[in-house]
């Protein structure tokens, strides 16, 4: 009697908590939906913005973001897939791998404002790529660096040690395993951890402050200046520009955010059920 009443303690908390922070959540994107729908025109999502913000839309800002994101993700995809396989297939365990391991998750925990500061010593001044797009992507390609490599690394283990020793058994190289058996078989893991570093490659702020800059101007060439919706949203918010247009702006960012994680699940569920 008193286990299952202790049992019912247990999952009415776990409930209360979960109401808590779904609840939570729903009102945060709530309350800035309702607020920036209304703004979120044909002419915001077209034009480009004007008096600094305060009229006009947000699209050469959100080519800035597309921009920026493609350039971290197409460097840091390949780099952390690669590390991962390495680590979870070919390298032996080791005070090596225990010592790279440890600085992959001391990595993960910098703070972004590190990062920037980073990028903006390294690639900006000292190898004299000034505040662009390019800047700004081999950044953020550093920061979501070991969320792809533990990602990608936790879905190698899920795939069957059969799987691997039934394709050397018939003759394929440790290599010809890897490429054609072991990684179709992780893909929603490598998508999964794609789309986290895609989030917070949108979202980040301090880091492209320092190394995009905050250019109106739709970017063109890597090496152009531009500014993300994050670094926009954060300077309509902190200079009170236009009420309007910072909730907008939040508002589709959230939106954005919604649809990338809506497809990645869309498409991880594909891949799984093949």
């Amino acid at each position: 009697m008193r286990k299952t009443w202790k049992s019912k303690g247990y999952f009415c908390l776990i409930g209360l908590v979960a109401a808590v922070t779904l609840g939570t959540l729903i009102l945060i994107i709530g309350f800035i939906l309702i607020r920036g729908l209304p703004g979120i025109t044909v002419e915001f999502l077209t034009e480009k913005p004007k008096m600094m913000g305060k009229e006009g839309g947000v699209f050469p800002v959100i080519i800035g973001t597309i921009y920026v994101t493609l350039i971290s993700i197409v460097i840091a995809t390949p780099i952390g897939v690669a590390a991962a396989v390495y680590f979870s297939e070919y390298a032996k365990k080791g005070v090596l791998m225990h010592v790279i391991r440890f600085f992959t998750e001391v990595l993960a925990g910098i703070p972004s404002i590190i990062f920037g500061l980073f990028g903006f010593a390294f690639f900006v001044v000292f190898l004299g790529m000034g505040w662009s797009v390019l800047s700004g992507g081999l950044t953020l390609s550093m920061m979501i660096l070991p969320t792809l490599v533990r990602s990608t690394e936790e879905s190698l283990k899920t795939v069957p040690m059969a799987y691997r020793e039934g394709s050397l058994s018939l003759g394929a190289t440790k290599w010809e395993t890897v490429v054609k058996v072991v990684l179709p078989c992780c893909g929603p893991g490598v998508l999964t951890g794609l789309i986290l570093g895609i989030g917070r490659a949108v979202g980040e702020t301090a880091a492209v402050m320092l190394t995009v800059g905050g250019s109106l101007v739709l970017p063109v060439s890597p090496l152009d200046s531009a500014r993300t919706m994050a670094v926009h949203l954060y300077t309509l918010a902190s200079e009170g520009l236009s009420d309007e247009k910072t909730y907008a702006t939040a508002a589709l960012l959230i939106i954005i955010v919604l649809v990338i994680n809506s497809l990645a699940n869309y498409i991880s569920g594909r891949l799984t059920k093949e």
